[in-house]
């Protein structure tokens, strides 16, 4: 049996080691104390009883802690689940000490081996060519005339337009969809989408610095795009389709995995999870996995938990209150909450009327660890993220 983990809390104390330094103490001195200062809490699902008693014994033992189930002392019929936390440096002698250890825990602790390396020394933050060392903007030019925001059309022209405008504005990238995925949408057939989408990115080729995004579910439409001058797959819904999967993996092309439960078409007839954000982080886990064995490069993979995808209003905010937790999975993480429904039902405004909602979101959203932001207002997006940038580069 072996469980799956999850991030529940990091704090992770950036700025200490330069304070060290700005105070005189020796780099190994820093070395010893920063780890000493890392704590964690993780949340490990599907325990076998036994292997949990013995992580709580080991956690014990190093000055952390284990919380299991009560009746996983005496009945080990029954798998536990079991919040562990702890400091970087209690974590990593333990995790020694588990390495040898039955009942899945030499599993677990390569899992707490390598969610602590990406949470303490994650790589380069970049997407194919895109730099992420600050918050990305993602510009929505939507070739429908069906969009949820009101803002759609399937004139080449206006889209065209559109485009050049949001990257004056600020775009960094500019996603170009030609099928409407607002709950109840009907499907949108693959030449209609072509017909929509591929006279806009011809249009847009050479003319713009941002890079084009193509928003599909079609395989067929994402060959198209990127041979039109597309450098971005949006994946609605995440990696579904083997041959999509066989296309990203063969040109190289950078791609979102997004979540998404259901259809867009039944999406919100009745949304459950056991824990939203650990569903997520397990389905785009899986997700990961899956492009990995065909073969595309996890460099060229970012990941959106996809609010208003299968969510109720309380899923939605509680996926960005709790975004940090997808960090465990060490990939860039988008977020699209711009003008969604649940922005207008706490505010009661209609889609036109989401300005400030969106803002608020995509703020919070990037303080939690969001590195792209998908929105349909770039410039005021733009303006706020960038003073939220300079003020958490400028904390700790």
């Amino acid at each position: 049996m072996c469980p799956e983990l999850y991030l529940r809390k990091a704090s992770l104390p950036e700025g200490i080691g330069e304070g060290m330094k700005a105070i005189g103490v020796c780099r190994e001195g820093t070395d010893i104390m920063v780890p000493k200062m890392r704590h964690f809490v993780f949340m490990a699902r599907d325990m076998d009883p036994r292997g949990a008693n013995i992580l709580k014994q080991e956690m014990l033992a190093v000055g952390g802690e284990a919380a299991i189930s009560y009746h996983a002392i005496s009945d080990i019929s029954k798998p536990t689940d079991c919040i562990i936390s702890g400091t970087q440096r209690q974590f990593e002698i333990a995790i020694r000490k588990l390495g040898a250890q039955p009942f899945g825990l030499k599993w677990l602790a390569s899992e707490l081996d390598c969610a602590i390396r990406n949470l303490t020394c994650p790589g380069p933050r970049n997407l194919g060519p895109l730099n992420l060392e600050r918050t990305i903007i993602m510009g929505i030019v939507n070739v429908t005339g069906d969009s949820f925001s009101g803002d759609g059309s399937t004139d080449a022209a206006t889209a065209i337009g559109k485009a050049l405008a949001m990257e004056m504005e600020g775009a960094d990238i500019i996603d170009i969809g030609g099928e409407s995925t607002r709950p109840g949408a009907a499907p949108v057939s693959r030449d209609d989408e072509l017909a929509r989408v591929i006279p806009v990115i011809r249009g847009l080729s050479g003319k713009l610095k941002a890079l084009i995004s193509i928003d599909t579910r079609k395989p067929e439409v994402a060959e198209a795009a990127l041979r039109a001058g597309a450098g971005i797959v949006n994946l609605v819904g995440g990696l579904r389709d083997r041959k999509m999967a066989e296309l990203l993996a063969g040109t190289g092309a950078p791609v979102v995995l997004m979540h998404m439960q259901g259809e867009p078409a039944n999406m919100q007839d009745s949304p459950e999870y056991m824990d939203v954000m650990d569903d997520i982080v397990s389905e785009l886990r899986a997700q990961v996995r899956t492009a990995a064995d065909a073969g595309i490069d996890p460099r060229n993979i970012a990941l959106d938990p996809g609010i208003g995808f299968g969510k109720t209003v309380e899923h939605n905010l509680e996926i960005i209150r709790r975004l940090g937790e997808l960090r465990i999975l060490d990939l860039p993480i988008l977020i699209g909450a711009s003008r969604k429904s649940f922005i207008g039902k706490v505010l009661d405004a209609d889609a036109g009327d989401r300005l400030e909602g969106g803002i608020a979101a995509a703020v919070l959203a990037a303080a939690n660890g969001a590195d792209i932001i998908r929105t349909h207002d770039v410039g005021a997006t733009a303006r706020a993220l960038k003073l939220a940038d300079r003020i958490n580069e400028n904390c700790g």
